[in-house]
């Protein structure tokens, strides 16, 4: 875990009153995306910065100028690259309590707990479309917080200030005129809060954060109050997908929404978000197991307990050669009775595949010891590769990689063929 900075920079603001520092211009952007609606801390800052610097970066705003003296100008031309490369859904495992709002160096200064940050003005339990830019689409998985009742903003953000589960969570939005944009509910809040994103990609361990403090006008604080658990989900299904209903859930203030999950031992996989008592997850392999639970969501942001499981098992299935997706198979190194192989698997097909699993025969005299970035099971000569929590969808033209070592006899042989949700894949 990084060490706290907040007890350098305090002195530091001290240190920098009265203190012009001559910075140069803009470096190369070297990174994907940040919320614009409600603007997170750097957008804000940036876009303050532009209004008064006559091409340059010069923010008005008291917090965002102390920012600059901070940590200087390039944390704002690179406004949308707050992010950890290697997070992989450990968040809150790798950064600090103080951080959460610049959990590297070079965000450091957007940490500060001040109260003049610029804010958005919302209206609690709205309905509202989150903007995010996204300067370099990838597939992901976006979730929303909020700050508990009675939050400080003149103090360090600290995880356990944010609300234990996230009051809106969406899994590849829609992008339009580089933006992602998704409808949501706001929670039933009051005040001054912080609205904490998390952008965990699919496709890559990397992920993103941001903090936009908003103002919440027309609530109420003090529902605590879940939701009651949604009906067990009954299942029908094809060699692909399996189409999920649930009885609804019911709460003091409504219901706004359910999440879809699918058992996967200590990381569950996020499959569908919904408004409805119904989802399809699709990208499934046939003749295989699969356990799926629900959970309800309120305007408050309190969830509901998980409904009971329902296990279903895909029908058999053939499928049409390259018809949803191609694989690349290399064996990069080879070596006296070893070899390590890469495996990239690209969706082909117009819609996500979520919980993808690829299978193929292992060929004759070879054995896997060892995988990365998938999680690769082998029984009765057949292997089975899992996304992991950060890459367990394929968006549309996608692709998704991992890889293996393995013993074998002689030279390796590539496998003959592989499925991806029971579709033979062409090889590429």
């Amino acid at each position: 875990m990084r060490p706290r900075r907040l007890g350098a920079l305090a002195v530091a603001v001290l240190a920098v009153v009265g203190v012009t520092t001559v910075l140069g211009t803009s470096g190369t952007a070297l990174a994907h995306g940040s919320m614009t609606y409600p603007g997170s801390r750097t957008y804000h800052c940036y876009e303050d910065g532009r209004t008064n610097g006559n091409g340059d970066l010069n923010p008005a705003n008291p917090a965002c100028a102390a920012a600059v003296a901070l940590g200087g100008k390039q944390p704002l031309w690179d406004w949308f690259g707050n992010l950890i490369s290697q997070a992989g859904g450990k968040h809150r495992e790798i950064i600090a309590d103080g951080d959460l709002c610049g959990p590297t160096a070079k965000y450091d200064a957007y940490n500060l707990p001040r109260a003049d940050w610029p804010v958005t003005n919302l209206r609690a339990g709205a309905p509202i479309t989150f903007r995010y830019n996204a300067w370099a689409p990838h597939p992901g998985t976006w979730d929303q917080y909020v700050t508990k009742d009675g939050f400080d903003v003149t103090k360090p953000l600290k995880w356990s200030d944010l609300e234990p589960a996230p009051f809106d969570s969406v899994l590849n939005p829609p992008l339009a005129n580089g933006e992602y944009a998704w409808n949501a509910t706001l929670p039933n809040k009051t005040g001054r809060h912080i609205i904490y994103s998390i952008w965990q990609r699919t496709d890559s361990p990397e992920a993103f954060y941001s903090c936009s403090d908003v103002v919440f006008s027309g609530g109420s604080s003090g529902d605590t109050q879940a939701p009651t658990a949604p009906g067990t989900p009954t299942a029908t299904a094809t060699s692909s997908s399996v189409a999920l209903s649930w009885g609804a859930a019911t709460d003091n203030t409504g219901v706004t929404g359910y999440q879809v999950y699918r058992e996967a031992g200590a990381n569950d996989a996020l499959v569908a978000t919904t408004t409805t008592t119904s989802a399809t997850v699709t990208g499934l392999t046939a003749s295989t197991a699969y356990e799926f639970y629900v959970v309800a969501r309120d305007a408050a942001g309190n969830t509901s307990p998980p409904s009971s499981a329902v296990s279903v098992t895909t029908t058999g299935g053939g499928g049409t050669p390259g018809g949803t997706c191609s694989v690349t198979y290399t064996t990069p190194s080879v070596w006296s009775g070893g070899f390590t192989a890469n495996v990239a698997v690209k969706n082909t097909g117009a819609s996500a595949v979520s919980a993808w699993q690829l299978a193929w025969d292992v060929p004759s005299g070879e054995s896997i010891t060892s995988a990365w970035s998938a999680e690769v099971v082998v029984s009765g000569g057949k292997a089975t590769a899992k996304g992991v929590s950060w890459n367990s969808s394929i968006a549309p033209g996608a692709t998704v990689s991992f890889g293996f070592n393995g013993t074998a006899g002689g030279n390796p042989a590539k496998p003959a063929a592989f499925t991806l949700g029971g579709a033979t894949c062409a090889s590429a």
